[in-house]
């Protein structure tokens, strides 16, 4: 796919996964720790990526595998990509429908980097040619090329494991000692969250609260809590004519401006600039 030094982005949101491809002459991506998977196909370019404490090269059509809780950083210049995030639900779902795994089960992806693929890079190349051109029937094309996907996935990259700490609640799949401090910061991330109102939700301590929550899902509370916040934000932008600043009080920022250097760091966009590549519903 070709490079353009213009950034372009498009956005393509969905209840169950998120899709985002980039070009841009300079790349600065973060993917903090959070509850979903996140996907990351290098399309063009080269990138530096940074997963704990290792740093690897990302030539053309390497991809980046990242499960709940794990962060990476990547850089680079002339570059294009094609991130995907995929909720927890949504992966379990289809490997009951596929028979890999029964109720109390999780999923994990047993390695991050995958180079020299042509499955999953067909199928990156495919999602991204759907969301440039945003012809007729897109919505029912991309759903089946999610479906193969994630399939694909499972059957060559994911390991199962039964968890009976594990279960399916409405907030997704959570750690049943922590669901109702989680419940908590959805129910309630339009205001500040202390720790230890947090804690109070899961019956902890504020200290065994945070070492529990920090070794079940790889983020420390209130880093999730972002994470939560920025995620809620991105549908308001991309379903409602809220304003930002309607917005940024909605997910418990006090400024308007404090909200977007946030959103911005997370995402790579302003919020203004997220909302204008959100690919509308056909």
């Amino acid at each position: 796919m070709n490079s353009s030094k213009t950034q372009t982005d498009h956005v393509y949101l969905r209840p169950q996964y998120s899709l985002h491809h980039r070009r841009a002459a300079r790349i600065r991506w973060t993917s903090e720790a959070r509850a979903d998977y996140v996907i990351l196909f290098l399309l063009d370019g080269k990138l530096l990526c940074d997963v704990g404490d290792i740093t690897t090269e990302f030539g053309e059509r390497a991809t980046l595998l990242l499960n709940p809780g794990e962060s990476a950083s990547a850089a680079g210049r002339n570059s294009e990509f094609l991130t995907a995030t995929l909720s927890p639900s949504f992966l379990l779902d289809a490997a009951a429908r596929t028979g890999l795994v029964s109720a109390g089960a999780s999923v994990r992806l047993r390695i991050n980097a995958v180079e020299h693929d042509e499955r999953l890079a067909r199928l990156a190349i495919d999602l991204t040619r759907e969301l440039v051109a945003a012809e007729a029937g897109q919505e029912m094309v991309i759903a089946a090329l999610m479906e193969q996907f994630v399939v694909y996935l499972l059957r060559h990259f994911a390991n199962v494991r039964r968890s009976e700490e594990l279960e399916l609640s409405r907030v997704g799949l959570v750690d049943r000692r922590i669901r109702r401090a989680i419940e908590l910061m959805h129910a309630h991330m339009n205001r500040d969250l202390p720790l230890e109102e947090i804690a109070a939700a899961a019956y902890l301590s504020p200290f065994h609260f945070a070492r529990l929550f920090k070794k079940l899902t790889g983020a420390s509370p209130h880093a999730y809590l972002a994470t939560l916040r920025t995620t809620r934000a991105q549908s308001l932008l991309a379903e409602t004519d809220l304003s930002i600043s309607e917005i940024s009080a909605r997910v418990g920022y006090l400024s308007p401006s404090h909200f977007t250097k946030a959103f911005r760091q997370t995402t790579g966009l302003t919020p203004s600039a997220f909302r204008r590549a959100v690919i509308s519903k056909q």
